[in-house]
């Protein structure tokens, strides 16, 4: 089955003048790019070494970015390259040379903070869509029009943003400059990720792509006259993370999002693992494809009907902080943070990704997995199909690469799983398996 074979019409409209919106998913390295792909993005960003808000995700080399382009374009796949730090005069060494690079690889666009890299853009690669990062901070109408009259042709939105409010930059700008929203991932506790606090703890400049996370770390109240006496800040003397928000998800507004004509719904995560992303690009694109399957209920006598609880549970299998509408109906409170400790307990784990299977017509009945967590001769796994539904089996024997039977395999392991005859399943490679924890 090709890449998109499975989807939906995104030329279909939700009502009159309303299109599918674009599923945009993070590519921290390669990997995870497939990953996306592989469940269903419409298009991928990612991060050359250089010029990127993510220095610590893996990252693609300029030989890589050419890969990836190829790889993406080959899957009906669009991909924007970030170029979104804020900029020191030492910064801009090169820049040139690698928007012009960008352009020749084919980059379907550019994503953009810096008003200085902004021009040279403008004027270097003057035929590549230029996208605004969501840190430029677009709050407003006459914000976003002042954007638009520089040449961006999408706009990332700020999360502070309330469902009205995206809605009333739509109608301000013309209908082919495009706005795209965060409908899930981590949050920054600063606005719209300008923070300075890692910068103040470490040294490390988040507006430049190195952010310590120092927003997750624990703190606790020491008082001046006792020093080294450490108080907690809650009574359960558990310690709390005072900055600790919980996670974007904006599942359940995708009907409202739709509507309105918002052009891209991006995820967060180009430091999360494969597992996360993959599993979380398969959970929004089998919505958006029941959406717009049920579009006429959706939309009858101006009603807006919610997905099914199954969409939402599968999302609750991945690792996550929690979840929070943030600002979508107004601004978030204290049940929208997670104080008492980092994340939340994860029910499942990712144990591997499918790297080939069984030839059906000869009654061989194995996975080949790299496994991600361990995996035991007995275990019950599942496989996320590329819809909403997973197929578990139960692992009956492992192998090794030379064929010789295994207990258990460990991370890194590259692995022959068998497993019963009759299980239904479309299995692909870069498929993932998971398991109970």
């Amino acid at each position: 089955m090709s890449a998109h074979a499975y989807k939906a019409n995104t030329e279909t409209s939700i009502r009159p003048g309303s299109k599918m919106p674009e599923l945009l998913a993070p590519a921290g390295s390669f990997e995870k790019m497939a990953a996306a792909i592989h469940y269903g993005a419409d298009a991928v960003y990612c991060g050359g070494k250089k010029f990127s808000l993510r220095a610590h995700a893996s990252n693609f080399s300029e030989k890589e970015l050419e890969g990836a382009a190829k790889y993406a374009h080959e899957k009906n796949v669009k991909l924007y390259v970030t170029v979104n730090i804020f900029a020191h005069r030492e910064d801009l060494q090169g820049l040139g040379r690698y928007l012009q690079y960008l352009k020749d690889i084919g980059a379907d666009g550019v994503i953009i903070s810096d008003p200085g890299i902004l021009t040279m853009a403008k004027e270097t690669i003057p035929g590549v869509p230029i996208h605004l990062s969501t840190q430029a901070n677009v709050t407003n109408p006459a914000n976003a029009r002042f954007w638009e009259t520089q040449g961006v042709k999408r706009l990332n939105l700020a999360r502070e943003l309330s469902l009205a409010e995206i809605a009333e930059i739509r109608k301000a700008l013309a209908p082919d400059t495009q706005i795209e929203i965060f409908v899930h991932g981590a949050l920054c506790i600063s606005y719209s990720g300008r923070c300075l606090l890692s910068y103040y703890f470490t040294g490390r400049d988040a507006n430049r792509g190195e952010c310590a996370h120092p927003c997750r770390y624990k703190y606790a109240l020491q008082e001046e006259k006792r020093p080294g006496q450490y108080f907690p800040l809650e009574e359960d003397g558990h310690g709390t993370y005072i900055f600790n928000s919980r996670d974007l998800c904006l599942l359940n507004k995708l009907p409202q999002l739709i509507n309105m004509g918002v052009d891209s719904l991006k995820i967060e995560g180009r430091m999360k693992s494969v597992y996360y992303v993959g599993a979380v690009v398969r959970v929004y694109r089998a919505a958006l494809d029941y959406i717009a399957v049920n579009r006429e209920d959706f939309m009858a006598d101006n009603r807006s009907m919610t997905l099914p609880p199954a969409y939402m549970e599968e999302l609750m299998k991945v690792g996550t902080r929690g979840y929070t509408e943030n600002f979508i109906s107004g601004p978030p409170g204290a049940e929208d943070m997670l104080y008492d400790r980092p994340r939340t307990e994860q029910e499942y784990v990712p144990v591997g990704v499918v790297q080939g299977f069984g030839n059906k017509a000869q009654a061989e009945h194995w996975l080949e997995v790299e496994a991600r967590n361990p995996i035991r001769k007995g275990d019950t796994v599942e496989y996320l199909s590329r819809d909403i539904n997973v197929v578990p089996f139960e692992v009956l024997e492992l192998l090794d690469q030379d064929g010789i039977p295994m207990q258990q395999a460990n991370p890194g392991n590259i692995v022959r799983i068998k497993f019963a005859a009759g299980i239904a399943a479309d299995w692909e490679v870069n498929g993932l398996l998971r398991k109970k924890k």
